[in-house]
């Protein structure tokens, strides 16, 4: 019986078709744009059922309208041929069958199951982690890589996938050795690269950080385009705190913004960047139009809480009208969201998205009021500390555009414990303490 490139057995599948399904198993783990060479294995052999499970799921990876539709013609082929497939295929099935339908718990639990039976199947525990961290579970990221550790100890890509799991749990000492494990298997693991650029950034150490990634960029050679902008968003991070306008400009405008501007995440990296620019006193210019350009059929996503704050806040920066009609479509998410995510939609992201809303049109009392709220309970809508940390900086701009010295003030001596020598840190907390009279 023929095998993955990771040793799973694949029931059936001509040599090409095999081709693709490695194709899609170490391009999602290594998260190059290879990994889509899966559609066109699956449309040269409708009958593969691995092959057209995995289309399914790169269509579902797409977070936008229409992805269930194509997917859902994959998921058919495969059903249709699903007799002749093994115990692991039909797992595989089961769970995109369960992602289309919205049932994510289910998803879950296939994929905890797949590990526990074939704990080499990486891609298994990537996508495992993948719904972890849409929903701030990283808990459950550290334990299905920990899981799949005994029988893969040299795969650098789970090294990646256990240093990302160790930085989201504050193990930050492990989460660096986990990296650097990675790094020394396969200088070219982008994950790995990026789990140490979160602990260099919460740890204070930005010109190290901006070292690394200057010499860890040459390696980002084709790379899809999530992780190539959002290891240049990471290196623009460390920029702003250095004050170094030009580099932020430069990281912005030829690698964060531009690749791919139709997909969610490079969305979200440059809604989060401007943001984070506009904060640190930076001019954007016209750059929320353009973004905005991008994002005029996301008026009614309400796909995932993270996303749809971002979308939410360059729409509104935009002066769009489908900002309005974003946050229409956010309440009545809350109003009839199912058990799984009611409390996020309900009780986290509508109030988020109400701050976020009234930060991008200047009413910086509401969106201290609602973003203050909602803030301590972000980890819930998922995303990484770092790209969370969005909405406090948020806060914190609020509170200082209303004059709230002693409350700026506290959010300030606070940041420096992770950021001790940034610019606009500094910059503000001398502000602070010279409206305060304090030294």
């Amino acid at each position: 019986m023929a095998q993955d490139a990771l040793g799973n057995e694949v029931s059936w599948a001509s040599d090409a078709t095999l081709s693709g399904i490695n194709d899609f198993v170490t391009g999602f783990l290594g998260y190059e744009k290879k990994a889509a060479n899966i559609i066109a294995a699956a449309d040269g052999e409708t009958d593969a059922v691995l092959a057209n499970a995995y289309a399914g799921f790169i269509w579902m990876f797409l977070e936008a309208e229409g992805a269930k539709a194509n997917a859902s013609a994959y998921l058919l082929r495969a059903q249709a041929a699903a007799a002749g497939a093994n115990e692991r295929e039909r797992m595989l099935l089961a769970q995109l069958e369960a992602w289309i339908g919205d049932d994510v718990p289910r998803v879950q639990a296939i994929g905890d199951e797949i590990v526990a039976r074939y704990p080499r199947d990486l891609a298994s525990v990537k996508l495992h982690q993948y719904f972890s961290f849409n929903r701030g579970d990283a808990k459950n990221m550290l334990r299905i890589a920990q899981l799949a550790l005994p029988a893969s100890p040299d795969n650098p890509h789970l090294h990646g996938m256990l240093a990302f799991g160790y930085e989201q749990m504050h193990e930050l000492e492990t989460a660096e050795r986990e990296a650097r494990m990675a790094l020394k298997l396969k200088a070219k693991e982008p994950w790995a690269q990026h789990a140490l650029a979160h602990v260099m950034l919460g740890t204070g150490r930005v010109a190290e950080g901006v070292a690394f990634l200057s010499e860890a960029q040459a390696t980002w050679v084709d790379l899809n385009s999530f992780m190539y902008t959002h290891n240049w968003w990471h290196k623009a991070l460390f920029h702003i705190s250095q004050g170094d306008e030009q580099a932020v400009f430069d990281a912005y405008d030829h690698h964060v913004w531009g690749v791919e501007p139709d997909y969610s995440q490079d969305q979200v990296n440059a809604v989060s960047l401007l943001a984070r620019m506009e904060v640190a006193g930076m001019n954007v210019g016209a750059r929320w139009e353009d973004v905005a350009s991008h994002m005029r059929g996301r008026a009614r996503d309400t796909i995932q809480p993270f996303l749809t704050l971002q979308y939410l806040y360059g729409l509104a920066r935009a002066e769009r009208g489908e900002a309005d009609e974003l946050m229409r479509a956010v309440e009545e998410k809350a109003a009839t969201s199912s058990a799984f995510d009611h409390v996020v939609w309900q009780e986290v992201a509508l109030p988020a998205a109400r701050g976020v809303l009234a930060h991008a049109r200047g009413d910086f009392a509401a969106a201290a009021k609602w973003l203050g709220a909602a803030n301590p309970r972000m980890i819930e809508i998922g995303g990484s500390h770092a790209q969370r940390d969005l909405f406090g900086q948020l806060l914190l701009d609020a509170h200082l555009k209303l004059g709230n010295w002693a409350i700026a003030q506290g959010m300030l001596e606070m940041r420096r414990t992770w950021d001790p020598d940034g610019v606009p840190v500094n910059k503000a907390l001398t502000q602070v303490n010279e409206k305060l009279g304090a030294a």
